[in-house]
């Protein structure tokens, strides 16, 4: 039996041989769309393998250690991880691997493939597995072809693929897995098509990036958005993205790469474009008699189908099946619980371990040799834990938009912040420290002599008692000198602390808005009412994990800050020490590998808060009316403190409007001050949108250029409802 087909080999009959994905792009090739070319693996080299090797009945073992429904998720993904290792170590038998070397090296001889998943009830109309299994880019010669074939093998067995076939009733047993191998289009454009919007059925949806199209996809590129009129096929919106990134092909696979300057301003595809991929998808929804969710790239200005597979979401459902919407939902819930997992309860503690374990060690007490080891080691240690951060703690705010978007596909609420309300049941770092720093300021203010003493900035002759309690803030929640200083020193000078303080003192800030918890019990019954029986149970934990992501939102920057401290500490004492020596003139009593260090971490070191002042020339500002989105309800007027960088932070006074680029959770010690939030990067669940509701403060988020349109002193007005941001006078 022929175990790989050309694509224009496959025929109606080949259906459940080489798989949904494989049998579409064989129907797409025959009808005069255009495709990549493209070879199919069927199901028998999967049959095959397995048997021959043995892995069958291994597989079958690991399935039956224990009733599947009875499985927690972490078992299952034991269970998925022991499998797929068990593919990655099983060599290809040799007839096997022979005989598909041979066809590969035929067909593709050095080019580099895409090697795909087609399992045969992939892509259906009824149950669609995409995203479920694996696909491999920028693959080439047939020893590295073969390894990853074993990868999309083992990835019938994945844990969200194993959920899903429970979900809808299929015998895991029974799954086999045929594989479909591209040439690689390295377009340089790319996207998605929906020939139908899910959610309105009379518009169609494309969003396309530059380079390829796995950035989109796996949600590392933000796209460019267009929603078109499918009756008249015309555009109706387009949302341009933030431009920065693509991914692009990189020894034998892909990486992220800053996009060029040229093309940050222009988007990926011109009007013409749009309605050719809009008329290509509505070829292929009109072909396969079902909306469709296609994938395509432009090569040199030809467009090219990758794949096209049904919407599932529209059509051929039956009245409250939510096939469609649990599989998305699992993919992402599960692993998002693991991930808490890890968070709570290894990540965090270890981090405040490390932290402590570092402030142990008094860097006075160290020779400039032993204090040059230990930046270094400090470096090391913070760098290894900002990479934790990205790896595990950036994925993990994934959990509030999971929550958002389940709450409002089943409440459907006024307000779509609503969810919100639910979420704020938890306490976060940053508002205790706000809390701490607000219980200071009131001793500040019913104590003028205190108050006095911090205005002098004399530390010697401030109150003992007060000062201890600002070092145990200090031993909590790191210096905020730190933060005020732009994150690349921590400074001995305790002033900008002190000037935050005494304005808090001489505006009383209000605390975080008034949580009713009977109301919140009430909209929490009302959430959990529309599931029933083990869905509930889900929902319920649904919430729990996106308060805890909602929670550690905030509380991650500050465990990091805590490090980060630790290191700036070291390095301010070995600037003191090169600075006294070279006031002195004995410039030889400092340590060479001292001033070495130094320098490296110069050039070594990005700003560890970094603010990229946008460019461009200085504007005359007249009254007008900047839109972006509501974020946080309310009306407020004030002048406005435009924020570049942390060190401006200490100049904030009571009533102005905070404007940046973005609020990180160490600049929320000022937001109890503001009347309210602008920043250029957009969301509603971005930090400074959710601090801002925390203190019942508008807030409006997505304005571009806010920080050079806006100006520090320009009278603004808020409108937290519109989403609407005026500068200049005006009334409200």
């Amino acid at each position: 039996m022929n175990w790989i087909l050309n694509i224009s080999e496959i025929t109606s009959g080949d259906r459940d041989r080489v798989g949904g994905k494989g049998y579409a792009l064989a129907q797409l090739a025959g009808n005069g769309f255009t495709i990549p070319e493209t070879l199919c693996l069927t199901v028998d080299a999967y049959d095959q393998f397995v048997l021959r090797t043995g892995l069958r009945e291994r597989v079958l073992i690991e399935l039956n250690r224990k009733n599947f429904k009875e499985m927690r998720w972490e078992e299952i993904w034991d269970c998925a991880t022991r499998i797929r290792n068990m593919f990655l170590r099983t060599p290809m038998p040799e007839e096997i691997g022979t005989r598909l070397r041979q066809e590969i090296a035929n067909r593709f001889k050095d080019k580099r493939v895409v090697v795909r998943s087609s399992a045969p009830e992939e892509d259906d109309a009824h149950a669609s597995f995409a995203g479920l299994h694996e696909s491999y880019l920028n693959i080439q010669g047939t020893d590295a072809i073969l390894a990853h074939i074993r990868k999309v093998w083992a990835s019938l067995w994945s844990d969200a693929a194993l959920l899903y076939r429970q979900e809808i009733g299929l015998d895991a047993e029974k799954s086999a897995m045929a594989v479909v191998i591209q040439e690689i289009i390295v377009g340089d454009r790319s996207g998605v098509a929906f020939s139908k919007n899910p959610n309105h059925p009379s518009q169609a949806v494309i969003e396309s990036v530059y380079g390829l199209n796995q950035g989109l996809v796996d949600g590392l590129v933000e796209p460019d958005r267009w929603i078109l009129d499918r009756e008249r096929k015309t555009v109706l919106t387009h949302t341009p993205a933030q431009r920065q990134q693509q991914m692009i092909p990189h020894g034998d696979g892909v990486v992220m790469s800053p996009l060029p300057p040229e093309l940050s301003t222009v988007p990926p595809l011109n009007p013409d474009e749009v309605l050719g991929v809009f008329n290509v998808s509505l070829r292929a929804e009109n072909f396969f008699k079902l909306p469709q969710d296609t994938e395509w790239t432009y090569k040199d200005n030809t467009l090219l189908l990758l794949q096209s597979r049904p919407i599932t979401s529209s059509g051929g459902e039956t009245p409250g099946d939510n096939r469609s919407w649990y599989l998305s939902l699992h993919r992402s819930f599960e692993n998002l619980k693991a991930l808490r997992k890890k968070i709570e309860h290894e990540l965090i503690p270890k981090m405040i371990e490390t932290a402590r374990t570092m402030a142990e060690t008094d860097p006075d007490t160290l020779s400039d040799q032993e204090l040059a080891q230990e930046i270094r080691r400090r470096w090391e240690m913070n760098q290894n834990w900002v990479n934790v951060y990205w790896e595990d703690f950036i994925p993990f705010a994934h959990g509030v938009r999971l929550f958002g978007q389940v709450y409002n596909d089943v409440m459907q609420p006024k307000d779509a912040y609503e969810f919100v309300d639910l979420l704020t049941q938890t306490e976060m770092a940053s508002l205790e420290r706000n809390q701490i720093l607000a219980e200071l300021a009131e001793q500040i203010r019913h104590d003028p002599q205190l108050a006095a003493q911090l205005r002098q900035g004399d530390a010697g002759r401030i109150k003992p008692a007060f000062l201890a309690e600002v070092e145990s803030f200090i031993q909590k929640f790191g210096d905020l000198s730190c933060s005020m200083t732009g994150g690349t020193q921590c400074v001995e000078d305790a002033m900008p602390l002190f000037n935050i303080l005494l304005e808090m003192a001489a505006h009383p800030v209000p605390g975080e808005r008034k949580r009713k918890s009977d109301s919140a019990s009430d909209l929490k019954e009302r959430f959990l009412s529309h599931f029933q029986g083990q869905e509930r149970d889900w929902a319920g934990e649904l919430l729990d994990l996106a308060r805890s992501s909602y929670r550690l939102r905030d509380d991650d920057n500050i465990y990091l800050g805590r490090i980060e401290a630790q290191v700036l500490i070291c390095v301010q004492v070995a600037k003191e020490r090169i600075n006294a020596s070279s006031q002195s003139g004995e410039t030889q009593s400092v340590s060479e590998e001292l001033k070495t260090v130094l320098d490296d971490l110069e050039h070594r070191a990005e700003p560890m808060n970094p603010y990229q002042k946008q460019s461009g020339q200085s504007f005359e500002i007249k009254p007008r009316q900047l839109v972006g989105q509501p974020a946080g309800p309310g009306l407020c007027r004030g002048k406005a403190r435009v924020i570049q960088q942390h060190s401006e932070l200490a100049e904030f006074k009571a009533g102005e409007v905070l404007v940046c680029d973005a609020v990180d959770p160490n600049m929320t010690f000022v937001v109890p001050l503001a009347s309210g939030v602008v920043e250029r990067r957009g969301g509603m669940l971005i930090h400074g949108a959710i601090i801002a509701r925390e203190y019942g403060l508008p807030c409006v988020t997505g304005i571009a250029n806010a920080t050079s349109f806006i100006r520090t002193g320009d009278e603004v007005t808020v409108d937290g409802f519109l989403g609407i941001v005026t500068v200049g006078a005006g009334d409200i």
